[in-house]
């Protein structure tokens, strides 16, 4: 009998992208996703006889091995041992139609599928070709399902969104370009994972562990930055970034991971946490696994796990560096949705997972993913780092005042400043939704008091008189804990920092700060008020201003104390970020100190985006611009970038004329749509005069006519 001959085969792309929900994917490859039959079409030399024995074997990863199931031999009609099975469909002359089903659990990745035909004593072999296998969130045996569809849509279908930056009392949208869906970004993401040091350590084991999104989204957060291996984004946290691209100037992933795949596997510099939460979004959702991106405000770096986080200053009100704790404006990481077979259905649901490099995890630079069940109920000893987390929206926040002669005084203890509004961007829309209750039970409630006394207890920290201790390792001390500790002593003044108007960069900033006896004494209170520059981290770049006021204040007496902070003396120290910290220290001879903070963020001047007429798939569009320079001086060198999936393959640059001071401009540009629905261009206006102006604007594209 002669063999089987293939002419060629048709791997019905059409149809397996609308089946799978992968037609957005810009790529050749066949893209395909678990727990679904795909249909294959081969088109024969020769006359189909009955006597062939047919056999397919898909194998995935560098060393195929049916025991660690990344390779499947299975028969027509016969699920195999992993598994796989194939079923012939009805067909044409000349032709074979087959439908192939994967397991739900089988290991995402890049596969070949081959055909074994046994006729007589003749076996012949041939490639049929290769696919990608993608995680499956419709599919409900694979561990990542999500039974909403708008949620689906939402969290693995959107290629744009927003992530929120920030003060808990002036939060802000920050417009984000995932671009999963982009050309050459899943080859990317699978080459993340192969450059792991999970996989250069052991190839073959670590492909086999692939089916899990557990381990999958765990080496991600590990490849997204560069700590431990050559990941993708090297963070700073500082202003010398000559070396490389400011992280306020990011506004996507897509150029972010072509870089990094481009410069062979270079990291790309440099990231801050939105940074990499967008990029890791990016990557989870290309491979299938549900993801958003979530900010915490208020967000605590509890270094030594006592959750406690200790702030010194002294008499003069600057801030100490005597514990490597800190609380940063905001902090974002991500979550992403799949079952959690280690742990237990009960903690199945939302995971956090952070690739910011804050802390290692079993020896690697790496967080989660750490059930958001296991943090909100205390259960800080579960995999993965739910302890660090825990912290990150638990913590209280202890400010001492330290004298020259090192004697400490514990001036404020607030048990609820830790964990502010955690927000995400809604499913359909650019509103923002507040997700803290998925972290804690409502702040001072008993349940919340309950929690975070068991989490206490499994981390090992006692509370003995003024010291909180662990007993588990050996840490340096830090602040009182509740409710053993004596509280401080009640001051017998108040105080606000207040604005007199929305503070806008270029322009004098006017504050003023209310003073309140609280008693029937009178009393002279001296007031130190200093001003720095300060990164989101609220780590200090440079001394702005500082002064000393004495104010007598009568019984029960209110006054108020104006002061300037002019644009000559901030200019300098805001050229990439626009946070400035406000501290004021009261004392007086009769009572306890008394600090007062205030987080002032410059606002930008607007920028203006107008899509000129209709926008239609591969039909040309003018796009408008139009800014304003915010300085009373001459400003060149500005540059206009702009990018949006679907709309702009390739980053667009443009060089802005010269502004005169206030004086505004318009760009105008072309774009034509590629894909339609509903899509984001987003538009940053770099200048080395002044931080970033962005904006972004909706368009809904039409198919091509």
């Amino acid at each position: 009998m002669a063999a089987l001959k293939i002419a060629n085969v048709n791997w019905q792309s059409n149809l397996n992208q609308a089946a799978h929900h992968t037609a957005d994917y810009s790529s050749t490859d066949t893209i395909l996703r678990r727990g679904q039959a795909f249909s294959i079409t081969l088109n024969l030399r020769t006359t189909v006889r009955s006597g062939y024995h047919l056999t397919f074997v898909a194998s995935t990863g560098p060393s195929p091995d049916e025991s660690q199931q990344t390779k499947a031999v299975f028969n027509l009609s016969e699920e195999g041992a992993t598994g796989w099975s194939a079923t012939q469909e009805p067909s044409e002359p000349g032709c074979m139609n087959f439908k192939i089903l994967s397991p739900a659990n089988a290991i995402i990745g890049r596969y070949k599928l081959k055909l074994q035909t046994v006729s007589g004593n003749k076996v012949s072999s041939t490639l049929l070709g290769q696919f990608v296998l993608l995680f499956n969130p419709w599919c409900p045996s694979d561990d990542v399902y999500m039974a909403n569809e708008e949620e689906r849509q939402e969290y693995v279908l959107n290629d744009s969104g927003i992530i929120f930056q920030g003060l808990e009392k002036y939060i802000q949208q920050e417009a984000w370009n995932y671009g999963q869906f982009e050309e050459d970004i899943l080859d990317i993401s699978l080459a993340i994972l192969d450059r792991s040091l999970n996989h250069r350590q052991d190839p073959a084991a670590d492909v086999a562990n692939r089916s899990d999104p557990v381990y999958v989204s765990r080496v991600v957060s590990a490849m997204v930055n560069s700590n431990d291996e050559k990941g993708v984004v090297e963070g700073r946290w500082s202003e010398t970034y000559c070396s490389g691209t400011n992280p306020l100037q990011w506004s996507g992933s897509v150029t972010i991971l072509r870089q990094w795949y481009r410069g062979r596997y270079k990291p790309v510099r440099y990231g801050q946490c939105w940074v990499f939460a967008g990029v890791m979004c990016t990557v989870l959702r290309s491979l299938g696994i549900p993801t958003r991106v979530v900010t915490n405000f208020n967000s605590a770096h509890d270094r030594n796990v006592n959750l406690s986080i200790d702030k010194y200053i002294d008499t003069s009100g600057k801030t100490l560096h005597f514990t490597e704790d800190s609380v940063w404006n905001f902090h974002v990481w991500n979550e992403s949705w799949f079952i959690r077979r280690d742990l237990g259905s009960f903690y199945d649901g939302w995971q956090v997972l952070d690739a910011t490099p804050q802390e290692r995890s079993k020896g690697i630079y790496q967080c989660g993913p750490a059930s958001t069940r296991a943090i909100k109920e205390g259960d800080v000893n579960l995999d993965y780092d739910s302890s660090f987390v825990f912290a990150a929206v638990n913590a209280d926040y202890v400010t001492w005042i330290h004298y020259s002669n090192k004697r400490r005084e514990r001036i404020y203890s607030d048990t609820k400043k830790i964990g502010k509004f955690i927000s995400t961007k809604a499913v359909g829309t650019n509103s923002r939704v507040d997700i803290t209750a998925n972290y804690k039970y409502p702040e001072g409630s008993l349940k919340e008091r309950k929690v975070y006394k068991k989490a206490l207890k499994l981390l090992g920290v006692r509370s003995t008189g003024k010291r909180t201790k662990i007993r588990r390792r050996r840490r340096r001390p830090s602040a009182a804990r509740r409710p053993n500790a004596m509280p401080p002593a009640r001051p017998s003044i108040s105080g606000k920092l207040s604005l007199d108007a929305p503070p806008v960069i270029g322009q004098d900033i006017c504050l003023f700060l209310v003073l309140r006896n609280l008693n029937a004494d009178f009393k002279t209170v001296k007031v130190k008020l200093r001003a720095s520059a300060v990164l989101y981290t609220r780590k200090p770049k440079a001394e702005i201003l500082q002064l000393s006021r004495s104010i007598k204040l009568g019984a029960e007496e209110v006054k108020e104390i104006s002061f300037k902070i002019s644009h000559c003396q901030y200019k300098n120290s805001l050229r990439d970020d626009r946070k400035i910290l406000v501290t004021a220290l009261c004392e007086t001879k009769q009572g306890a100190s008394l600090l007062v903070e205030k987080d002032v963020v410059l606002q930008d001047p607007f920028l203006t985006i107008k899509v000129l007429g209709a926008a239609v798939v591969h039909e040309a569009v003018d796009v408008q611009v139009t800014f304003t320079n915010p300085l009373s001086e001459v400003v060149t060198g500005c540059v206009l970038r702009a990018e949006g999936s679907g709309l702009l393959r390739e980053q667009l640059r443009i060089d802005v004329a010269r502004m005169a001071p206030m004086e505004s401009s318009t760009v105008q540009f072309e774009i034509t749509p590629y894909k339609s629905g509903t899509r984001q261009l987003q538009v940053d206006l770099v200048c080395a005069h002044f931080s970033d102006i962005k904006g972004f604007v909706m368009l809904d594209v039409a198919p091509a006519q």
